[in-house]
């Protein structure tokens, strides 16, 4: 009877969930090799964030599992570094390829944009002039007083209405302006 008391109370134990605490801070991760994978750097209930040295991600605490050493996970380091290393390439594909995308919309808004007598705003909201002309990289734009200021052409930008603006403030611009002697 003891005995059968005994299995049921070790029964029990073993089918009791692993608590969160076995994800604790700083505990080494191991893993199905049994060498370690890296520690837990936090842990909110939910995830576990683990660090390999090379990279952190967050896994749900309930993919871990448990041993004498510790925390476990059904992987190799270097499998999970592997996966780690496929999606931050991934990741940082798909950033340069919206950022390339983004550009190419700025750089077409800014070719709709920019045509002899559109009117010029500076990023602080003042009146700069109109385009007097385009030559190649530079943009001369003639100001009220018919004075012509020259810009770099990725110094000026399309804003969503479509006008022109500089992306400097007026002050600045005519400070460099009166610095090269114009």
């Amino acid at each position: 009877m003891k005995f059968a008391k005994l299995a049921i109370l070790a029964t029990a134990l073993a089918a009791t969930p692993i608590a969160a605490s076995a994800q604790d801070v700083g505990a080494t991760v191991y893993g199905n090799d049994g060498n370690p994978i890296g520690t837990i750097d936090s842990n909110d209930g939910t995830n576990a964030v683990v660090n390999t040295g090379k990279y952190t991600a967050a896994l749900p605490v309930s993919a871990f599992g448990t041993s004498e050493n510790g925390p476990t996970l059904n992987i190799t380091k270097a499998q999970i570094e592997e996966q780690l290393a496929a999606a931050q390439a991934q990741q940082e594909a798909a950033m340069a390829e919206a950022q390339a995308a983004a550009e190419a919309e700025a750089a077409a808004a800014l070719a709709a944009a920019l045509v002899v007598g559109a009117p010029v705003i500076t990023a602080d909201q003042q009146a700069l002039g109109m385009v007097e002309e385009i030559a190649g990289e530079n943009v001369i734009i003639k100001s009220e007083e018919d004075s012509l200021i020259t810009l770099p052409l990725n110094l000026l930008a399309a804003n969503p209405e479509g006008g022109l603006f500089a992306l400097a403030n007026f002050d600045d611009i005519m400070a460099a302006v009166q610095a090269v002697g114009g």
